[in-house]
């Protein structure tokens, strides 16, 4: 089974399984927690362990998809104009991944993934309740923010070899005022659409080992399915402050585990 001894088969079912719940609930493709996880659980080759999740995030962000489209919580113009840029910004970042240390560059991510949850926990602690609104009523969102955004996300996301979800998100809620569960929805849309060329291109490359994206995939698949349906029925404060507390929570250990490797 390639580069995987037996008995490592159950670590990567199981880290499909939680990435693939937590993908769906938090509306990204879950690179920031399957990379150091397989690196400390199924003892994977760190290039590998980078990349190969990238195709689960595929087939675990269609299956949340299929959720958040039921619930019409999509806008579609945000979705298109992100993924105009981001595709060829995730191909560039892609490339450049093996030219250009990546230990700078995750912590920095790290970072800046914990200032925003930081934030916007503060935010969702200090706003009084509302309505639980299911989609945004802004009809126009400027298309020059929103490209800006999608180009520096996409890069970031080839050149770490994630789908960019959790920074979509939190660029939709925080920058765009979007309702989180619309944020969420938005945003595993483009995790799908930006793993597509990320995993080619890795591919391309030689990191991606398709024996291991294919366990991961298994347990993902349904997962990811699962967590979207949790996220849809969840009252929006919890999902709000549940979203913020991850985000400082993957930075931490995002930043633990690449100090400490």
């Amino acid at each position: 089974m390639g580069y995987l001894q037996q008995t490592e088969y159950l670590s990567v079912l199981l880290i499909g399984l939680v990435v693939g719940y937590l993908s769906g609930l938090l509306g990204k493709g879950g690179s920031a927690i399957s990379t150091p996880a397989l690196q400390i659980f199924a003892g994977v080759n760190p290039f590998f362990a980078l990349a190969s999740p990238l195709p689960a995030s595929i087939t675990s962000t269609l299956s949340a998809t299929a959720v958040y489209s039921k619930e019409k919580l999509f806008n579609k113009r945000v979705i298109l104009i992100c993924a105009a840029l981001g595709v060829p910004a995730t191909v560039l970042g892609s490339w450049c991944s093996s030219y250009l240390p990546g230990k700078t560059l995750m912590i920095l991510t790290a970072l800046f993934i914990i200032t925003i949850g930081i934030s916007l926990l503060y935010a969702f602690l200090r706003r009084k309740p509302m309505p639980d609104t299911p989609v945004a009523t802004v009809a126009s969102i400027p298309a020059r923010q929103l490209l800006t955004a999608a180009l520096g996300i996409g890069f970031l996301a080839g050149l770490l070899a994630n789908a960019g979800g959790i920074l979509f998100s939190s660029f939709f809620i925080k920058q765009l005022k979007m309702p989180i569960k619309q944020a969420l929805a938005c945003a595993v849309v483009l995790s799908a659409i930006l793993s597509v060329p990320g995993a080619l291109t890795h591919w391309w490359l030689g990191h991606i080992d398709w024996n291991i994206a294919l366990l991961l995939s298994l347990t993902a698949f349904p997962a990811s399915y699962l967590g979207a349906k949790t996220a849809v029925k969840m009252k929006t404060p919890a999902l709000e402050k549940l979203f913020a507390l991850t985000l400082i929570v993957f930075g931490l250990y995002d930043i633990f585990f690449t100090l400490w490797k």
